[in-house]
């Protein structure tokens, strides 16, 4: 159990670093594509939905970290202690967000024929569940969360 909590755990932290890549590149080639007026492009597409698949990836192994790490011990009598606060209910919430953000995003992007509102919609809705992960985020420099950088 320790060891496949500590794989999963070590996959999802170093997993975190190419979805954020991805997400920050899928922001920027949309956002150019909205300000520049160009037409949708097939690279465009598969990169919506490789970033799509990457964060749905993430999101599992996220679950399943959950699940093993508190299936039914969650206490939420013990929501003042911060760190315990963080993982069971914020940072889960604020991700979960996150993808539900992404993933209707790209559903809606999918039926819009007009380029520049799709790379518009995508370009904005991406960047503000980009923000929502960055924040959501136990970087090492918030000290009470205990995390690393992988």
């Amino acid at each position: 159990m320790d060891t496949l909590y500590t794989i999963l755990l070590h996959s999802h932290s170093g997993l975190r670093w190419i979805v954020l890549a991805a997400l920050v590149y899928a922001v920027l080639i949309h956002w150019l594509g909205w300000r520049r007026g160009h037409a949708y492009r097939s690279s465009d597409r598969i990169l919506a939905i490789s970033s799509v698949a990457l964060i749905h990836v993430q999101l599992v192994l996220g679950v399943v970290l959950y699940v093993l790490a508190w299936g039914s011990k969650v206490d939420f009598g013990q929501m003042a202690n911060s760190m315990i606060r963080f993982y069971t209910v914020e940072h889960s919430l604020m991700m979960i967000l996150a993808v539900v953000l992404i993933t209707w995003s790209n559903a809606k992007a999918k039926r819009i024929s007009d380029a520049s509102r799709r790379y518009k919609l995508i370009s904005i809705s991406w960047l503000i569940a980009l923000l929502i992960i960055l924040t959501a985020i136990p970087w090492p420099f918030r000290a009470a969360l205990g995390a690393g950088w992988f």
